[in-house]
């Protein structure tokens, strides 16, 4: 799993999940520097219209961003929402991948979070099946 990979599916896990692992992970080693505290703020969301495929904006929405050091590593976050402490949990592991601590269970977090979007994404497209329309061509 790539850093984008894992900063994707940190940035969609659930909070409780973050914060109990990020202070797993800050019990056994040295504290992490903040480097940007956690800040809410507003970013524009573009999206691709699935027919021309134009790009389109879609809105602004709110995220919160942080990024931290943590034995010389650094690691950043950005979460939808207002949740300081997750982005910040999230940065933490982040950091803490990049310094080569507690890779695997950040990857095991990482990967209990991909099987929930894609059960998410099954469970979806089931719910829409029975509305697809199929057309004969003369």
């Amino acid at each position: 799993m790539n850093r984008e990979q894992r900063a994707a599916l940190l940035a969609v896990a659930e909070p409780d999940e973050l914060i109990e692992l990020a202070d797993a992970c800050l019990a056994t080693g040295s504290a992490p520097t903040v480097l940007v505290a956690p800040e809410v703020g507003c970013v524009s969301v573009q999206v691709r219209e699935p027919v021309v495929r134009d790009r389109f904006l879609l809105g602004d929405v709110l995220a919160c961003r942080a990024e931290v050091e943590l034995d010389g590593s650094r690691g950043w976050s950005m979460r939808l929402g207002d949740d300081r402490a997750a982005a910040l949990a999230a940065a933490i592991l982040d950091a803490a991948v990049e310094a080569g601590r507690a890779g695997d269970e950040v990857d095991e977090l990482c990967a209990r979070v991909r099987e929930r979007q894609r059960a998410a994404e099954h469970a979806e497209w089931a719910e829409l099946a029975p509305t697809i329309v199929e057309f004969e061509e003369l």
